[in-house]
């Protein structure tokens, strides 16, 4: 795996030669879950609407459930991660998508794939806060140690994310010429190593960290207004990026009468994030503090909806009408990039001592549940007879005025 990360950065980080056995763990952790995970959802809605024969509004229901049950609870996986120690709520969250995964490639009834489903789900819920919160409190230990910033590890996590998830599909659609529950089994396949890897590796007592046992913490983060106002900058973010499945496709069709450039522009974004997410984060990490950083991304993230906003009365078609799409596509990378290591390594500032899961399960959550909403608002924009560059100029102003909320450093 290692090898698979420096090919895919197309070079041998600095920052990953001075890393502890721990971080290195767990970055690859990032890569293999992906891997794992993108090998079999890419492919899902075509399964469900297709060979088990579920109607259009059961397959967005079921891939809701699926959004739900992971982004909604992952402020649970955190709360558990602080309480119980990573090692117990990382391979619990393996074995249930060991589970969900096997129950999926046989599952051939609704309520079976609900159910498969929901397992996915819960167990990122579980893995994923506990993972990000503790790559969060080492590198900000590296950081103190004089390793680097902390922002670079936290890049690097990203690269390392981003890098599974262009893998996974590859994968996925190789074994799709065999079938779906090959894709599903060989899923499973790579948690089963994950699961045996950390189980053997994954220390028992990680030194420095504090398990928490008193309640109250849940009350005391929302009584955090620095925090919410990191949450509510970062779900700004989230719902930018969740354009890209939702007012992205619209435009694409629109330009070329086909969705078939689309998987051409997945590429670019992840392509983009895999060679650049390093250099970008340094030149950042020399220029900007997190603050700044973040503005940065946002505003790079609202110019590319004012792209296709302005060359929209143009109508353009064809590969000309495919171009403002795909400066939107860079220019949200780009912002991606600033943003999402920024906004996870300012987590351990804001929050409280022993309750960094909580906090980092809870960003994703309460940004998750603004995602929800400002998807269904974004979705009913395209139902309207506005003029057409309206939408992403509405989208434009998000970014931008999301940028005032986020709270003065220190």
């Amino acid at each position: 795996m290692t090898e698979q990360l420096t090919k895919a950065t197309g070079r041998r980080p600095r920052t990953w030669t001075r890393l502890n056995p721990l971080l290195r763990l767990l970055i690859l952790t990032q890569l293999a879950f992906n891997v794992g995970f993108y090998a079999v959802l890419p492919f899902l809605a075509e399964h469900l609407g297709t060979a088990i024969g579920l109607a259009g509004w059961m397959v967005g229901f079921v891939l809701g459930l699926r959004t739900f049950s992971q982004q909604g609870l992952f402020v649970v996986g955190g709360a558990l991660a602080d309480r119980y120690g990573v090692r117990p709520v990382v391979l619990a969250g393996c074995v249930l998508r060991i589970a969900g995964f096997a129950w999926l490639g046989y599952a051939g009834e609704s309520w079976a794939v609900i159910g498969a489903v929901l397992l996915i789900g819960f167990a990122a819920a579980l893995f994923s806060p506990a993972v990000e919160s503790e790559v969060a409190r080492q590198a900000v230990a590296w950081e103190e140690e004089g390793g680097g910033s902390r922002t670079n590890v936290l890049a690097l996590f990203t690269v390392a994310g981003q890098a599974g998830a262009f893998v996974g599909p590859l994968l996925g659609a190789l074994l799709l010429e065999v079938d779906f529950r090959t894709v599903c089994l060989a899923g499973a396949g790579v948690f089963v190593l994950v699961l045996a890897g950390h189980f053997w590796l994954l220390p028992q007592h990680i030194p420095g960290r504090v398990r928490v046992r008193a309640k109250g913490g849940l009350r005391s983060l929302t009584r955090n207004g620095r925090f919410l106002a990191l949450c509510c900058a970062y779900g700004a973010y989230l719902l930018a990026y969740n354009q890209l499945y939702l007012i992205l496709p619209d435009e694409v069709e629109r330009a070329t009468g086909s969705q078939a450039p689309l998987s051409w522009l997945f590429a670019l974004s992840s392509l983009l994030v895999v060679t650049a997410q390093l250099p970008v984060t340094r030149w950042a990490g020399n220029r900007l503090d997190l603050r700044r950083s973040m503005g940065a991304g946002l505003l790079l993230i609202a110019a590319g909806f004012a792209v296709v906003a302005v060359a929209r009365p143009a109508s353009w078609t064809g590969t000309a009408g495919l171009l403002p799409a795909a400066g939107f596509v860079v220019l949200l990378t780009l912002g991606q990039m600033l943003v999402a290591p920024a906004a996870r390594a300012w987590v351990p500032d804001l929050a409280e001592d022993g309750r960094l899961g909580l906090y980092t399960g809870a960003m994703s959550s309460v940004s998750g549940l603004i995602v929800l909403v400002g998807s269904s608002a974004t979705g009913s924009l395209l139902d309207t007879t506005l003029p057409p560059a309206v939408p992403w100029l509405i989208l434009a102003a998000i970014p931008v005025a999301s940028v005032a909320l986020l709270p003065r450093r220190g």
